[in-house]
């Protein structure tokens, strides 16, 4: 038989303690109006000390489960997508696997920066087409406060942390309603490693080091790719720009998010927008938005959702969704 992956259910986590642009401009050369204009970030989240991205996976995780009706049981994959881990090794994924008592099937972790919940969500999905699970769970987990430069004004103030998580099911292709993960696009180039990274690590230096931008590049790739991985999705679907009911953009710059959907000439009502409350978020920052849309009342059964998301590599990618 031949499978899909329909969203069964979804979930998020933000730590407590928030940090305002106020707080940020009290200690740095900056203000609210700076941070707002420029990025559209009014506050972030700020995980406690001890509190590892593996605790807010694990609690995104759990609410996702309970909102799909499941538990860690009926699990067969796990897929979390962070670029904050909270070892080296072993996959943190496998951490929270056990946290939530799933004890068959497989849990890994993906790495592909801000894009890692397109990634993470285009394994799991093929995973269910071919057969090998039948539930799985994708994160999107991150504390990027513990690799920012708090003197660095440039990046300190657009990141934030959380983790969010949606459940897959497998469903017939043949289902009428077509309620599944209709495709997933995924593309890297590696020629612009160095205008996005974090400089240090096992292989190279002893300790990890602090994350580092070339923000005018990263603004311009980021429009450009966005717009070509998401007409390149809806091509694919034989869609167009009129047929998407929501676009859910990786939370990373207002003006970015601005400029893809002026683009693709989608109205701002229909774009989904979190960045306000929840900075950047990196890999978690596209679960943490269709949380808060479907909380809403926003995101329906039957909606059709574009997610798109670029991170350091470069890589960049968009999944379409009929939810």
């Amino acid at each position: 038989m031949n499978l899909r992956s329909r969203i069964a259910g979804c979930g998020a986590y933000l730590p407590e303690r928030v940090v305002t642009n106020h707080e940020l401009a009290a200690r740095l050369d900056t203000s609210d109006e700076w941070i707002r204009q420029r990025t559209g970030i009014g506050e972030r989240r700020v995980a406690a000390p001890g509190e590892l991205t593996s605790d807010l996976a694990f609690r995104a995780a759990q609410r996702a489960l309970a909102n799909a009706e499941m538990s860690g049981a009926d699990l067969d994959l796990l897929v979390l997508a962070t670029a904050t881990p909270d070892n080296i090794f072993p996959a943190t994924a496998t951490k929270v696997q056990a946290r939530l008592g799933m004890t068959r099937g497989t849990a890994f972790d993906v790495q592909a920066v801000c894009a890692g919940f397109i990634f993470a969500l285009s394994v799991a999905d093929n995973a269910v087409r071919l057969g090998q699970a039948r539930t799985a769970l994708v994160v999107g987990a991150e504390t990027f406060s513990r690799i920012l430069d708090w003197e660095d004004r440039a990046t300190c103030v657009l990141f934030g942390d959380g983790a969010g998580a949606i459940v897959l099911k497998a469903v017939p292709a043949t289902a009428q309603d077509e309620r599944y993960v209709l495709s997933s696009h995924l593309h890297s180039d590696g020629r612009h490693y160095d205008i996005l990274y974090v400089d240090g690590g096992p292989s190279s230096t002893p300790n990890t080091g602090y994350l580092r931008m070339e923000g005018r590049e990263v603004f311009r790739q980021a429009v450009q790719r966005l717009s070509e991985v998401v007409e390149e999705a809806l091509r694919f679907n034989n869609l167009t720009a009129a047929d998407i009911d929501w676009l859910v953009p990786h939370q990373a710059n207002s003006r970015i998010i601005d400029g893809v959907g002026r683009k693709l000439g989608l109205p701002a009502e229909n774009i989904v927008t979190t960045i306000e409350r929840h900075a950047n978020t990196s890999a978690a920052s596209i679960p943490l938005a269709i949380e808060a849309a479907v909380a809403e009342g926003r995101i329906r059964p039957g909606h059709l959702v574009l997610m798109e998301a670029l991170g350091g590599g470069l890589s960049w990618g968009a999944s379409l969704v009929r939810w």
